[in-house]
């Protein structure tokens, strides 16, 4: 392509780049923009503060105890494989990020010796039964704000129930299993039909 060739392909160039602007500059003159006088959708909003001042009502996990006795310890124990990076469960064993587990279930929360836990689970204080294994494990944060544990909790109930079981076997004498009394008022607390 000779330089006569480029002229008349730049010359090309820069006329469409006109005619484009031009296009532009008529298109806004035939159709003006303007600010809506009001929105064409209309949202309303109810404006009492009783929402707004409500606290955020945390929902207590599913009722357990009834399913403890039924629960699949294999499973748990399967569960568990994601809990071994920061804890183990063998008698006798040392903390790692977190505790060992051995005979948790009705343990003192915060008692494991030798273990440095967050201010949070140091000062909540009580044992670890099998509602607040079922708390904890559903939601550890919104359980125990607070807590250092990362994990992001179990949401199926049946996880849980498995889980808790199997831990409930990760002791020199597990822990009985709840009575039907406990099972009914968990149940009754719950508002839940067994």
């Amino acid at each position: 392509m000779d330089e006569l060739g480029f002229n008349k392909l730049f010359a090309g160039f820069l006329m469409a780049g006109l005619l484009l602007l031009a296009g532009i500059k008529l298109a806004e003159v035939m159709v003006p923009h303007s600010d809506l006088a009001e929105n064409a959708y209309k949202i309303e909003v109810p404006e009492t503060s009783a929402v707004a001042d409500a606290a955020p009502v945390v929902k207590a996990p599913e009722p357990i105890l009834a399913m403890l006795a039924d629960a699949d310890i294999a499973a748990g124990e399967k569960l568990s494989k994601k809990c071994t990076a920061c804890h183990l469960f063998n008698a006798g064993g040392d903390a790692k990020v977190g505790p060992a587990l051995w005979n948790i279930v009705n343990a003192a929360k915060g008692g494991s010796e030798g273990f440095g836990y967050s201010a949070a689970l140091a000062g909540f204080g009580g044992a670890w039964d099998y509602a607040s294994l079922n708390a904890f494990l559903a939601k550890p944060k919104a359980y125990m704000p607070g807590t250092k544990m990362n994990f992001v909790g179990l949401k199926k109930v049946t996880d849980r129930a498995n889980m808790i079981a199997w831990l409930r076997q990760q002791a020199d004498a597990p822990a009985a299993l709840p009575s039907a009394d406990e099972i009914a008022a968990e149940t009754a607390a719950n508002g839940t039909d067994s």
